[in-house]
């Protein structure tokens, strides 16, 4: 090998450097704000359905956008994409740091999501048209072991800023780390377009968000607004709903129509050579279709979790903020330990082999952790259990992506990885919807139940204190812990946060068993 071409290669590899530090920030901000949500329900006065927002608006947005992002970036170069979308990430985490109220800091958030979503399908393309061969793998395999360890480091990260300087930090962290990936992909990392035709679909871009935005709509605000008859009257948009109806329904029949007429669209549009959000072709390859289908199954599983596990680490618990990403840090070292073991085990078993593997290591952990949840849980039990989890997400993820784009054509890449990122973010965005109204919906109902046992709360009493445990995602437990007068009623919110948790955790755990299931149609390559 002469001079020049063992100095290309080696600018590929400080290029795929700065594109793993780019996904890492977009990774660690969807996992970040977790432990600092309590501190943020204290400063900026919201409610537990605002705080399920900031973590939604960001994935529903990163979801719903990244097949025109990955679109996009094959038409008008990935490079190109890769540096708007951080430059709009850094932009919009100035905007977060700064926010006043939970509106603004929901509305940051919304833009931080465009940022993550041109830049996470354009990294993956990226790799796809840059490596080949043994190193294709190698360079997907560092690009999974960065979103498993660093959805992990996140929390660990945000606990420190939060406990030593203030949540903003959360969001002002990316500025430093953004300008680095933005200097380092102009220095090291080569422009790259796909096929690209005239015009686009716009029409499928916004019947696809519109379906997702109305489906995860329903499951986040149903319990505030009733699944089926109206809780009162609301202010939707600007526009009063007095009716005896809940608006609930209604959206989730939105946006299962919005579905169907979405595939409709795009399939004509496929069959008339038009330019398409979704390439239904794609499809046609089993090994992306049925990797695609297993991966949006056990992201319902993976990341929902982690919405849940901090809020009750610091309130039922008390750990503080950086003490709940010490306890998170056993699941990114299980990720890094078992990413380097992936390769070489997937070399000599297969991927399919290592995919099911660690899918069925992420059941036993989350499975684990649901079994130990109690208002008494001593730290190692979780550590445990958070560590097997861990191993489980290295072992998976990489490899997962490396079968979704084994056998799509380079030129399609960023279509395909658009729409690889998209299953994965789909099912992200809505585990934490579901298990959030699991974790909310039963620390309603049971708290209700436990109040009901203590004769001194009346009636009243009892329907307010329900609505401020559940409202403040249990952020008033510690202060009634601290109020001899109140110790009853705190032991009883303890009790049925860590019930709601444990469901939670089992519903997760549910759902990644089902994502072991639909490994079972994927095949390993001759």
């Amino acid at each position: 090998m002469n001079i020049s071409t063992e100095k290309k290669d080696r600018r590929r590899w400080f290029g795929l450097f700065f594109i793993a530090l780019g996904v890492s920030m977009i990774i660690v901000d969807a996992t970040i704000v977790n432990v600092a949500i309590p501190s943020i329900i204290r400063d900026l006065k919201i409610s537990s359905s605002q705080a399920q927002w900031i973590q939604e608006t960001y994935t529903l947005v990163f979801a719903s956008t990244l097949l025109v992002f990955g679109r996009l970036a094959d038409r008008f170069g990935r490079r190109n994409m890769f540096t708007l979308g951080a430059i709009i990430f850094v932009g919009s985490s100035v905007l977060a740091a700064v926010a006043s109220s939970g509106d603004l800091l929901i509305a940051a958030r919304l833009v931080q999501g465009l940022g993550g979503a041109a830049m996470l399908p354009t990294s993956l393309s990226i790799i796809n048209s840059t490596f080949f061969g043994k190193e294709r793998g190698i360079a997907f395999a560092i690009w999974g072991s960065t979103i498993g360890g660093t959805a992990a480091l996140g929390p660990l990260l945000g606990g420190w800023l939060t406990t030593d300087f203030t949540w903003r930090w959360a969001f002002g962290i990316n500025v430093p780390l953004g300008l680095a990936v933005i200097i380092g992909l102009w220095l090291f990392v080569k422009e790259s377009k796909g096929e690209g035709e005239a015009g686009a679909d716009y029409v499928g871009a916004i019947i696809s968000i519109l379906a997702m935005g109305s489906i995860v709509f329903g499951l986040i605000e149903g319990r505030n607004y009733g699944w089926w008859s109206s809780l009162g009257s609301h202010v939707i948009g600007g526009f009063h709903w007095n009716y005896s109806l809940s608006p609930i329904p209604f959206s989730f029949l939105i946006g299962i129509i919005a579905i169907f007429i979405f595939i409709r669209i795009q399939g004509q549009r496929n069959i008339q050579g038009k330019p398409v959000l979704l390439d239904l072709s794609l499809f046609k390859i089993k090994s992306f279709r049925n990797a695609n289908i297993a991966a949006a199954i056990v992201s319902l599983g993976e990341f929902g979790l982690i919405f849940s596990l901090p809020l009750w680490l610091q309130n039922v618990l008390g750990y503080s903020a950086f003490g709940t990403g010490l306890i998170l840090l056993a699941l990114a070292i299980g990720s890094f330990v078992a990413s380097g073991a992936g390769g070489p085990l997937g070399a000599k078993r297969g991927p399919i082999f290592v995919v099911r593997t660690g899918i069925l290591l992420e059941f036993i952990g989350v499975a684990g952790i649901g079994l130990v949840v109690s208002p008494h849980t001593k730290v190692w039990t979780i550590i445990i259990p958070l560590f097997v989890y861990g191993m489980g997400v290295g072992l998976a993820t990489a490899q997962l992506t490396g079968v979704v784009l084994a056998e799509v054509p380079v030129e399609k890449s960023g279509q395909a990885s658009g729409t690889a990122s998209t299953f994965r973010q789909l099912g992200s965005a809505l585990g934490i919807a579901i298990l959030g109204t699991v974790l909310f919906a039963t620390l309603g109902s049971g708290l209700n139940h436990k109040l009901e046992q203590i004769p001194a709360v009346t009636q009243s009493q009892r329907s307010e204190l329900t609505r401020s445990v559940v409202s403040s995602a249990g952020g008033v437990i510690p202060a009634f812990k601290s109020n001899p007068a109140t110790a009853s009623i705190a032991t009883a919110a303890s009790e049925s946060f860590s019930s709601s948790s444990k469901w939670a955790a089992l519903v997760a755990s549910l759902f990644l068993l089902f994502g072991f299931g639909a490994t079972r149609s994927l095949k390993e390559p001759e």
